[in-house]
C-alpha cells in the first residue's frame, strides 16, 4: 500500500488541495466585493494577502521536522474547518462587528498560510517514492490543473448553483475528506497512538460542515435579514448577482448584491422621473429602448403612451427579468409590463449589445445600477455613450439615472460631463425619492434640446393620465437645481480610466 500511496496522493490529493485553496481565495474576493464594493480593490487586496500567506506557510514548513504525515493531516482538517466556514462566518461577522475588514483579511491570511504548508509537506512525504525531478513536475502540474478547475467551476457552476456559503462548505468537506483519507493512505507513516482521535476529529469536522451545508439557506437568510433589516421573502444567487426581496409593513424592497434598488412604497417617484421627461420631449416615441431596468417598472411607465409600438428591454440577468414576470408582487407592481406583446426582452450585456445590430430607437431609458464597480462603470463611459448614439435616431432623446447629486456630486457631474463629451446635449435634473433621498437624472438629446424663453425645461407633449407624482409644474421644477447641487468640475469617465468608480467609492464610502 505504501508503494501505491504516492500515486494516489499525487493524482487526487494535489488536485483537490489546489482546487480547494483557490476556491477559498475566490470566495473571499467575491464576498469582499459583494459586501464592501469596488471589486478591483477587494480582489487585489485578497490576492495580495493570500499570496503572501502562501509564502509564510511555505517558510513555516521548514520547522516541521517530525511527524510530517500527521502534521499534514492536521493541517488538512484545520483548513477544512477554517476554509469551509469562512464564507458563513464572514457573512455573520459583517452583520455583527465593526472590524469586519480585520476579520476578512485575517481569515484570508490564515487560510493562505495553511495552504502554503500543504504542498511542501506533501512533497516531503512523496520524495522517498519518486525521483525529485518527477516529483516536482507532477505536483506542480496537478497543482496548476486544480487552479484551472477552480477558476472555471467557480463562476460557471458553483456560485450560480450553490451560492457562496454552500460552495465554501462543500470545499471544506472535500478538504476534511482528504485529511481523513490520508489517515488510511498514509497509515504506514503514522503512529498508532492518537490515530483514532485524529480520525475522529476529521469525521467530526465533516459532520459539522455537512450540517451547516444543509442549514445554509437558513443561515444566509438570517444574516441578510440582519444586514438588510427586514424579513426576506425571496432570495436567489444568479450567475451575475445576488437577488434578495425583503418585506416591511406590506411593502417590499429589491436588493441586488446588498444594494437597495427600489422600495415599492415610493418607486413610482423614481420611475416617473426617469421615464416621462424623455417621453414628453419627442413626438415620435414609437420605438423605445430600455437598458437595465429588468424589474419592468420603467417599461410600465413607457407603456402608458399609446403611440409606443415597441419596447426593447436589454438586461444582463435572465433571473431578474424572470422575477419581474413570475414573482407575483413584482409582476403586479409593474402591471405585467413584460408580458405586453409590444415588449421584447433581451438578456445581454448592454455594452456588447450596443455595438451590434443596426436597429434604431426614438427614446432610450437607461436604468443601470449605480457605478460601484468597474463592470457597471463601463456602462457610463464615453465609449458606451458613443456606441449608444449609433442605435438612436437623429432626433432621439435619452434619460439616465445618475446617482445622488447631493451625496455624490462628483459622481453625478462626471456622468453629465461624460455624456457631453460623447456628443449629447445634456440637461441635469433631480427628484426626491424618500428611500434614496435627493436623486439625480440626466436628459440628453442627439440634437440641442428645446427650452422655454428663460432656458427652463419645455415639454413637447402632455404627460399621460394616472401618474402619482409628476404633473406639468413638478416636471419643469425638477430641472431647476437648488444651490447645493451646483455643478462641480470632474474628469470624464473613459473605458481605460474609470474615474467615475473611484469618485463613487470615495463619496458613498464617506457618507
Amino acid at each position: 500500500m505504501i508503494q501505491r500511496a504516492p500515486n494516489y496522493l499525487l493524482y487526487l490529493n494535489v488536485l483537490v488541495i489546489a482546487t480547494c485553496g483557490l476556491i477559498y481565495e475566490l470566495l473571499a474576493g467575491t464576498l469582499a466585493s459583494y459586501l464592501l464594493g469596488d471589486s478591483v480593490t477587494q480582489f487585489s487586496l485578497v490576492i495580495g494577502v493570500y499570496l503572501s500567506a502562501l509564502g509564510v506557510g511555505s517558510w513555516l514548513s521548514r520547522y516541521v521536522d517530525q511527524k510530517v504525515a500527521r502534521t499534514f493531516i492536521e493541517i488538512e482538517i484545520a483548513l477544512a474547518l477554517l476554509g469551509g466556514l469562512s464564507a458563513p462566518l464572514l457573512f455573520v461577522a459583517f452583520a455583527q462587528i465593526t472590524w469586519f475588514r480585520i476579520a476578512l483579511f485575517g481569515s484570508v491570511f490564515a487560510i493562505g498560510t495553511l495552504v502554503g504548508l500543504e504542498l511542501p509537506l506533501l512533497m516531503r512525504i512523496l520524495r522517498e517514492h519518486l525521483d525529485f525531478r518527477e516529483l516536482v513536475a507532477r505536483v506542480l502540474t496537478f497543482d496548476y490543473i486544480g487552479a484551472l478547475l477552480a477558476s472555471v467551476m467557480f463562476p460557471v457552476l458553483l456560485v450560480p448553483s450553490l451560492g457562496l456559503v454552500r460552495t465554501s462548505l462543500l470545499f471544506g468537506i472535500l478538504n476534511a475528506a482528504v485529511g481523513v483519507w490520508g489517515t488510511y493512505l498514509l497509515r504506514p507513516l503514522l503512529s498508532a497512538r492518537g490515530l483514532g482521535a485524529l480520525r475522529g476529529r476529521g469525521f467530526l469536522v465533516i459532520g459539522l460542515l455537512v450540517v451547516a451545508f444543509i442549514k445554509a439557506d437558513t443561515l444566509t437568510d438570517w444574516t441578510e435579514e440582519v444586514i438588510l433589516e427586514n424579513p426576506i421573502v425571496y432570495s436567489k444567487q444568479s450567475e451575475f448577482q445576488r437577488i434578495v426581496v425583503t418585506q416591511r409593513q406590506g411593502e417590499f424592497q429589491l436588493h441586488l448584491n446588498g444594494h437597495l434598488q427600489f422600495n415599492s412604497k415610493d418607486e413610482y417617484r423614481y420611475h416617473e422621473s426617469l421615464v416621462h421627461p424623455a417621453m414628453t420631449m419627442t413626438d415620435a416615441a414609437e420605438r423605445v429602448l430600455v437598458l437595465g431596468g429588468g424589474d419592468g417598472l420603467a417599461v410600465r411607465e413607457i407603456l402608458r403612451y399609446p403611440n409606443v409600438k415597441s419596447v426593447t428591454l436589454v438586461d444582463l440577468d435572465p433571473a431578474m427579468t424572470r422575477l419581474a414576470s413570475e414573482f407575483p408582487p413584482l409582476a403586479t407592481l409593474n402591471e405585467h409590463a413584460l408580458a405586453d406583446p409590444r415588449v421584447s426582452v433581451l438578456n445581454r450585456d448592454a455594452f456588447v449589445w450596443a455595438g451590434e445590430g443596426e436597429s434604431q430607437f426614438d427614446v432610450a431609458v437607461i436604468d443601470f445600477p449605480d457605478p460601484g464597480s468597474y463592470s457597471v462603470g463601463k456602462l457610463y463611459t464615453t465609449r458606451f455613450f458613443q456606441l449608444l448614439r449609433r442605435r438612436l435616431t437623429p432626433s432621439a432623446v435619452v434619460s439616465v439615472q445618475c446617482t445622488s447629486p447631493l451625496v455624490a456630486p462628483k459622481s453625478y457631474w462626471c456622468i453629465i460631463h461624460t455624456m457631453q463629451q460623447a456628443g449629447f446635449d445634456v440637461r441635469p435634473y433631480q427628484a426626491a425619492v424618500p428611500s434614496f433621498g435627493v436623486w439625480g437624472f440626466a436628459l440628453a438629446g442627439m440634437q440641442p434640446l428645446e427650452s422655454d424663453s428663460d432656458g427652463s425645461f419645455l415639454m413637447s407633449n402632455p404627460l399621460p393620465e394616472g401618474l402619482r407624482f409628476l404633473d406639468a409644474k413638478t416636471t419643469v421644477a425638477m430641472f431647476d437645481l437648488p444651490a447645493d447641487l451646483v455643478r462641480v468640475e470632474t474628469n470624464v469617465n473613459r473605458l481605460n480610466d474609470q474615474v467615475l468608480v473611484r469618485y463613487y467609492e470615495q463619496e458613498w464610502g464617506a457618507w
